[in-house]
């Protein structure tokens, strides 16, 4: 229990982060083994896209009540710096993704997780530093 108390925003963090990863891998995998097809440039951009909005949503609201307990009443200021950050994490998804599936042809599945390790470090810190901030 002292171990949880003096970590508990990390491990609550990566509790999130870990659901957080399921509903953006569940989205992408029903999307490229239903309507998309990864093999497609394109249509493996827009698969990555809709699993973020998925994820991004879902990661909002938790992190906010259950990760960083934020209490800010601009709740539209603070959103808006979440999605923000968020986006630059897309930005880094895109590139990572169009390099090792496009261009190294590694599988997309593989990948996906890859990038998922590397987009979830990289958010909590835009988390802590420039969203949740006390």
């Amino acid at each position: 229990m002292k171990f949880y108390s003096k970590y508990r925003e990390i491990i609550n963090y990566l509790i999130v982060g870990v659901l957080t990863t399921v509903v953006s891998l569940v989205s992408y995998y029903i999307l490229v083994s239903t309507i998309l097809n990864p093999n497609n440039a394109i249509e493996l951009q827009i698969a990555n896209i809709i699993s973020w909005i998925c994820a991004v949503a879902f990661a909002y609201v938790t992190n906010r009540i259950f990760v960083f307990k934020s209490k800010n009443p601009n709740k539209i200021k603070e959103v808006t710096s979440f999605v923000g950050a968020r986006l630059l994490t897309l930005g880094m998804d895109m590139v990572i993704m169009f390099l090792m599936v496009t261009l190294m042809h590694i599988n997309d599945k593989i990948a996906k997780l890859v990038v998922q390790v590397v987009v979830t470090i990289a958010n909590y810190i835009f988390s802590k530093i420039l969203v949740f901030k006390k």
